[in-house]
């Protein structure tokens, strides 16, 4: 059984998981890995996915307890979505192996926070990245930001989330006294609620570059302030899991999504100061297509703008 969907044929969770694929997995291009103080962002547009022999091709990249994961949940948006965030994160990986490891020879564990890292399975004659990753997902699209040798958190919202409540009640249990305060003097309410909606995205970035999960990381706890053209974070002295030692990037992304990346601050490195973060974004189609648009329209910078 199948679901139709426009001309094409949208298979069913059933159909995918008893499906055998016996074509083999299409070639990845290879990228450098990112450079020192510099964020790797893929996303993709679910909606752009209709094909079913490529939803096939991205089933065949999961483990077997991912598959049963996805294709346990009944809703077709629903495992579509983590159907193709699992193969976005495989397929971004495997591209800075070198081609030593396929997407589907991927393996993960979990620290002892919780948190997603992969388990490189090597022979020792090839020594494999120290890659970190984060993923976010709303209903309309995916994203995947990767960094070498250090921590990343990333976040996208759409920009016409709202709220069933007051946006005012909701932040007044989430939100630190300033940022209340910051959202009370925008007088606006829609411009209120443009804000509400970035800061939240950039929350959810930091605490999820912390990887240590919402209990250790409540998001009242600290505050995001924009300062001269920088944004930062402010926590309290006497947290033992809340810092300030890091940097943020928030923009606009296809002009539908606000998009927040969190690392480490910049370290001073001798005789060239503090680095900025740099940031290259790629809209991808994993299979099919790669497009670099980090200096086209889809992505304008926000950093300093409130």
């Amino acid at each position: 059984m199948s679901l139709f969907l426009g001309r094409r044929m949208l298979p069913s969770h059933t159909d995918i998981l008893n499906r055998k694929i016996l074509v083999p997995t299409p070639y990845l291009s290879p990228l450098p890995l990112p450079s020192p103080r510099e964020v790797h962002f893929w996303y993709m547009v679910p909606d752009g996915v209709n094909d079913a022999s490529l939803l096939d091709q991205y089933s065949e990249l999961l483990s077997p307890s991912e598959r049963n994961n996805v294709f346990e949940m009944k809703d077709r948006r629903s495992w579509k979505g983590a159907l193709l965030a699992r193969a976005l994160l495989r397929t971004t990986l495997s591209r800075y192996t070198r081609g030593k490891v396929s997407p589907s020879s991927l393996r993960f564990k979990k620290n002892k926070y919780g948190k997603p890292e992969v388990d490189w399975q090597y022979d020792g004659q090839w020594v494999p990245p120290s890659l970190h990753f984060n993923i976010s997902h709303t209903s309309s699209l995916i994203a995947c930001g990767v960094t070498l040798d250090v921590p990343v958190g990333i976040d996208i919202e759409e920009k016409q989330r709202r709220l069933k409540n007051d946006i005012l009640s909701f932040t007044r249990r989430y939100f630190s006294t300033c940022e209340v305060e910051f959202l009370r003097a925008i007088e606006d309410p829609e411009n209120q609620r443009q804000e509400f909606v970035k800061l939240w995205t950039l929350k959810e970035a930091y605490v999820k570059a912390l990887g240590r999960g919402f209990s250790a990381a409540p998001f009242s706890k600290f505050s995001i302030q924009f300062r001269e053209n920088e944004i930062t974070v402010e926590a309290p002295d006497d947290s033992e899991n809340l810092t300030s030692n890091w940097k943020f990037e928030l923009f606009e992304l296809d002009g539908s999504h606000y998009a927040a990346v969190c690392i480490e601050k910049d370290k001073i490195i001798e005789g060239r100061g503090r680095e900025p973060m740099r940031l290259k974004v790629w809209k991808t189609l994993p299979f099919v297509d790669d497009e670099c648009v980090s200096e086209k329209d889809a992505v304008i910078s926000l950093n300093g703008l409130s």
